[in-house]
């Protein structure tokens, strides 16, 4: 037998097809995490990973660009969830958000595969629309109404900005996060200053506090399993 060629699998028993469904999407999500190319996944390549025929797929999946979709929505709500949790008894609104902004550097890092499939682009609009990112929203959203917070508890930042207005910062601060992650996986090998400090320093500069006052929170926050 070729490498190309399934390995024989046994039939799931009946009533067990969520079983198959699960290990399809866990072969795809490995696959696009770990592909040199993500964006040449294919059909044929998820069911050659689990061992069945692809017209397999088709009973849980229409197409690839829905199997696709389903991980992205599984990969968002795992960030969300990791976030949410960092935030749990966070004692005031600059903690929670340095807990959800850590917490989303440290899955960045710690997840560098899953993280470019959300975040590193390159897959086709026909295959994965903008739209099936809607559940990223939720990420955005966090930090926006986290960086509110976390102005407005400091009385010189007592002129509350408008809606549009902090969602232009919210966007900012997570384009900034954004960029730390990426460049950092991208480039593992430089002599990088303390993961601890460079979050600290970039909700310093978003939120007007001092970097010492946030690094301690940085470095008391729960890193992420």
């Amino acid at each position: 037998m070729s490498s190309e060629e399934a390995a024989p699998r046994r039939r799931n028993p009946r009533g067990q097809g969520q079983i198959l469904k699960a290990e399809l999407v866990e072969a795809a999500a490995r696959l696009l995490a770990t592909l040199e190319r993500p964006e040449t996944l294919t059909l044929r390549q998820v069911a050659r990973e689990v061992g069945v025929a692809p017209a397999s797929i088709y009973g849980h999946f229409p197409d690839l660009g829905a199997l696709v979709q389903h991980v992205l929505r599984l990969r968002y709500d795992e960030l969300a969830a990791v976030m949410r949790t960092a935030a749990d008894g966070a004692e005031g609104p600059l903690a929670d958000l340095v807990a959800r902004c850590a917490a989303y550097v440290h899955w960045g890092v710690d997840h560098p595969g899953q993280y470019r499939t959300l975040f590193g682009g390159g897959m086709p609009a026909e295959l994965v629309p903008t739209n099936a990112h809607g559940a990223g929203e939720e990420l955005l959203g966090s930090v926006v109404a986290s960086l509110a917070g976390a102005r407005q508890d400091q009385p010189e930042h007592q002129d509350r900005r408008g809606p549009e207005q902090e969602w232009q910062a919210g966007l900012l601060l997570w384009t900034a996060l954004h960029g730390l992650v990426a460049l950092y996986n991208a480039h593992g090998n430089m002599p990088w200053p303390d993961l601890a400090d460079l979050i600290a320093q970039t909700l310093a500069l978003h939120t007007g506090r001092s970097v010492d006052e946030i690094v301690e929170l940085v470095r008391t926050a729960d890193r992420p399993a």
